[in-house]
Parts: C-alpha cells; structure tokens; sequence
C-alpha cells in the first residue's frame, strides 16, 4: 500500500509540473457551451492541424496490414486527393456527412481525414449492420456520399438506400491518383462537429454521438500527456518527438477505442498503428504481436481472455510494453490469469471506463490501482471530473452508489438529430449522465452495472457485474452473464447463463456453492443455463442483454 501511495504522490507531482503554469499541458479554465470547464492553454483547434502537422512525419509507417504499408507522407498526399475529388465530383462540403462502411482498413482512416480537409462530418457506421440497420442510419444522418468496402457495398444495394456510394476497392485508387496534388481546406471552430458514431445499441435504435472538433482533439492531447507522464516516472525529459511504438488494432474503427484513442492520436506520436484483419483468432494475433514487434495493444477483454486457450509460451511477446482491456467489463479474475500467462499483464496492464458519449476513458486504473483494488476501473484521467449523483440528481458522499456522471473536454456535444436524447443526458453544467451505476472510494471508481441491468430482486438492488466477477473466478468459466427473470413473489430473481468448454464438467450446485461462498445469498442465481455456445456481443464486446435467453 505504501508503494502505490508513492506513486500516486509522484505522478501527482509529475503531472503538477506539465500542467502547471508554463508546462506544456497547462491547463486553464474557458467557457465551452455555457460552461466553465479545464482546458488544455496550448492546443490545436482543429484535425486539420494535427494532419497539416503529421506531414513532418514522412516517410515513417502510419497505417500497416499484413500486404501493405502506408507511410504519413502517402497518407497526406492521399487523404488531399480523395477530400479534392468528394468535393469536386459529389459536392460534398462544410457539414456535409460522409459516410463510412466497411472493415478495418488504411481507407477508412484515410476517408476520415479527406472528410476533416473539406470541413465535412465523417460518419463511422456499423459494418456488422444488416441491410435494415444500414437503411436506418443512412435515412438518420442523410450523408452526401457513401464510402464502403466490396461487401458492404453489396449490403448497400441490398438496404434500398438512395445514396452515391464509392468503393474502397476500385474508385478510391481512381479518385486519388486523379485528383493527386490538391490539398482542399476548410475553416471550422473548435465547436464544429468533427465525427458520428453509433452508440452500441444494446437497447433500442442506436444514436448518433456527435463529436467536436474540440472533443476529438483534446483526446489526442491526453495521449501526448500519458507519453509526457510515462517519461517523468522514468526521469525522461519529454519534447514530444515521435516514437517508434507499433498499435495493434483490433477493434472497429467505428468505436472510439480504435477511432478517436488509437489512429488519430497517433498523428501526434508518429507511431505506426497495424490492422488486423478477419475474425479474431488467437494463434494469429499472437503471431502477429511476434512478427511485427507489436509494442502497445488495446484489447476487448474476450480477445484477452481468448489468448488463453492457447500455448501463449510458444510465442515471442518481448516487444510488448503496455496492455490494456477497454470497451467492456472485465474481472479481477481475468487480469490475474493474464498476469500469470501474458508477461507484460505482470507489469504494465491498465483497465478503464468509459462510453461513445465521453469521448475516451473517463478513468484508468494503473497497475498499482489495480493492485490496491483489483475490482477498480481506476482514477479520472487529465481533464476530467466525476460526480457520484443520486436519482434526484444530488452529489452522494463517498462509497455510496449512485449515477456516474462525467464532465471534461471529451464528452460529445450531443446526439444527432435528437435535442430531447441530449437534454437528457447532458445537463446546463455540461455533466454526461452516463446511465452507469458505481461508487467512488480513495479517490477511484468502481463499477455497480447499468440502471438498464439492474435486478429488482424482494426489494434488494442486484448488479449482475458483481456476481459475474465471482462466476469468472471459477477455473471452468469462460464467460458468463447475470439477468433478471420475472418471479411470482420476488418481483426478479437472478438467473446466470455459463460459457464452458464442456457443459458436462460442471454441475449447477457446484456454481452455486461456488457464489454463495462469495456473496450475500440474495444474489446466488436460482436459475442457470450452463452452455458451450459464446455469449452474444457487439462489436465493442459488449454482451448483448437483450439477446440473452435461458432457453426454456
């Protein structure tokens, strides 16, 4: 405890002096839609400048797949091209939207930065939508034009949508090499909206998360103050002078993990960022992280979890500094697995929480958070404020669950198209209402679940987060998932479905003795479903509740 103390007390002091007055993050306080909030002094105010800056960066390795390899100064030259021809052959300019469905690929990153060069609104659309789902989003955020891969471009066709729609495959290469050379510019504001995605969609239709221009820098700029923090604890002076880290990406660029917190910042870093593509699949990413000296992954923690069926010895994962698993809860029982497989788990793995609304991690727990609470989803990063609120709306003391709310530079400007959606949300004081439920305790976060998962049991609230954690520490259980069922008398009672690898191996008593010696006997589920079939998810590796069922 004394250690991690310590080094909360020196990163504070680290962190003082780079945001203090003079530091290179100085943060001030300005009026931001209505509000006073913390502020980064000496920022960029606009994604143009972080791509007219990324130019310096020429020839190192942007964006790499496993047959090709885009350098910053081919990247530039491209996403020139390709803003020149969306603007002189479909119109599109100022606010216009332009949409974007399709995998993983260097074109999609490069679509977005030809969108930011005309002033236009990217948006990120599903690429496992169905047809009905594209129609939806298309009809929602009416875009100019439609950039899409061969297969999504198909599902297009497929949606009855009327809109132009430009292949990756064969009329990205055509527009850039005619249109080479030119460099369209547009004027925007710091408000501006920068990007749309979807949120996940877990309940009901999803919404379009507007992004600011702002928002989508000053993620960037926390990602400049992690690196400038990291050099401090190890005594580095900091310029910000490019690195040579190497990002494995394997989650959609849809999402702000990917989007907002890995390819764009990495303008700013000069680090190449490598795709993988297909479905996930262990041996390969380990293969991958070998061949391609990966050194910073960002994983779902199913894909973490995954890693484990396989002999993970075999594999050369040296150049690997620093893991972290985002998107979706993940257990203590999971970080100590990896801890005892993965060698970089035992030094540098992190965990966080946020949402599509905040922008990026509204907190991160450290190695030693997670050491001092291995059940922490850590302190709120730079920037950031957190407020425990009650269902009045009043601010609750300390270890008292409430709403999480969050307030920074981050958090989105609203949901498109639906001002009743982001009055809903976002308060006068630009607080987020996350719809999240936690406490906070020594100055971190803890997760309780979603109002939405909240079980109603005999008049005992019940978060199916916590008795998931105690599932996941049994040895056979690979995933599981806590609901509420309708009862008779109790109102809900708590039933669990149970992912093993062979359903005969375990015995409902057995995982139930196994919960009753953890918690309190309210939450011991009365109802299993034990089965070898994977949870449903979202793109983002969240489990899809909804879609749940104990099959009966």
């Amino acid at each position: 405890m004394t250690k991690a103390v310590d080094l909360q007390a020196l990163a504070a002091r680290i962190a003082g002096g780079l945001t203090g007055p003079g530091g290179p993050f100085e943060i001030t306080v300005e009026p931001v839609l209505g509000a006073t909030i913390p502020v980064f002094r000496n920022r960029r105010r606009s994604l143009l400048e972080l791509l007219e800056d990324s130019r310096a960066l020429g020839d190192r390795d942007y964006l790499v797949t496993a047959d090709s390899r885009l350098t910053y100064a081919q990247h530039y030259e491209a996403a020139g091209a390709l803003a020149a021809a969306l603007a002189e052959r479909y119109g599109v300019g100022k606010g216009d939207r332009v949409g974007i469905l399709a995998a993983n690929t260097p074109e999609w990153v490069l679509t977005f930065w030809a969108a930011q060069r005309l002033g236009a609104i990217p948006v990120g659309y599903n690429a496992w939508w169905a047809p009905q789902e594209i129609a939806y989003g298309i009809g929602h955020t009416e875009p100019k034009v439609v950039i899409a891969d061969a297969k999504r471009a198909a599902l297009l066709a497929d949606s009855g949508a009327q809109v132009p729609v430009l292949t990756m495959e064969n009329d990205l290469p055509a527009l850039t090499a005619e249109f080479a050379g030119q460099y369209p510019t547009a004027e925007v504001a710091e408000e501006d909206p920068a990007c749309i995605l979807y949120t996940s969609g877990t309940t009901g239709r999803p919404k379009g998360v507007v992004h600011s221009q702002r928002n989508m820098v000053a993620v960037s700029d926390y990602h400049r103050f992690t690196d400038a923090l990291a050099a401090g604890f190890r005594g580095l002076p900091w310029d910000g002078s490019p690195t040579d880290r190497r990002y494995l990406n394997t989650s959609p660029l849809f999402h702000i993990a990917s989007l907002h917190n890995l390819v764009i910042p990495r303008l700013t870093t000069g680090d190449a960022v490598i795709f993988h593509s297909g479905g996930f699949d262990a041996e390969k990413i380990l293969g991958l992280i070998e061949s391609e000296r990966i050194t910073n992954w960002a994983a779902v923690p199913t894909m973490a979890s995954r890693l484990l069926d396989v002999d993970v010895a075999q594999y050369d994962l040296s150049s690997l500094s620093a893991l972290s698993l985002n998107t979706a809860p993940s257990s203590p029982a999971l970080h100590q697995r990896l801890r005892e497989r993965v060698p970089v788990a035992q030094v540098a793995l992190t965990t966080s929480y946020g949402c599509t609304e905040s922008g990026t991690a509204a907190t991160v727990a450290t190695p030693p958070d997670l050491i001092a609470n291995p059940e922490t989803v850590g302190r709120p990063i730079v920037g950031v404020a957190i407020e425990i609120r009650d269902a009045e709306g009043k601010v609750v003391p300390d270890g008292t669950e409430g709403e999480i709310c969050v307030r920074s530079p981050y958090v989105m400007l609203g949901y498109y198209n639906d001002p009743a959606a982001t009055a809903a949300s976002i308060d006068e004081n630009r607080w987020l209402r996350t719809g999240d439920f936690g406490f906070v305790s020594e100055g971190r976060l803890q997760m309780a679940g979603r109002r939405s998962d909240l079980i109603l049991r005999g008049g005992e609230n019940v978060y199916p987060a916590e008795i998931e954690n105690a599932l996941d520490e049994h040895p056979l259980v690979r995933e599981s998932a806590v609901l509420g069922v309708p009862h008779e008398d109790l109102g809900q009672e708590v039933a669990a479905i149970i992912v093993v690898a062979d359903p005969d191996s375990v015995t409902e008593d057995e995982l139930r003795d196994h919960v009753a010696q953890r918690l309190a006997y309210f939450k011991v589920p009365a109802r299993w479903l034990i089965t070898a079939d994977a949870l449903p998810r979202n793109a983002t590796g969240k489990v899809l509740r909804r879609e749940l069922s104990l099959g009966e």
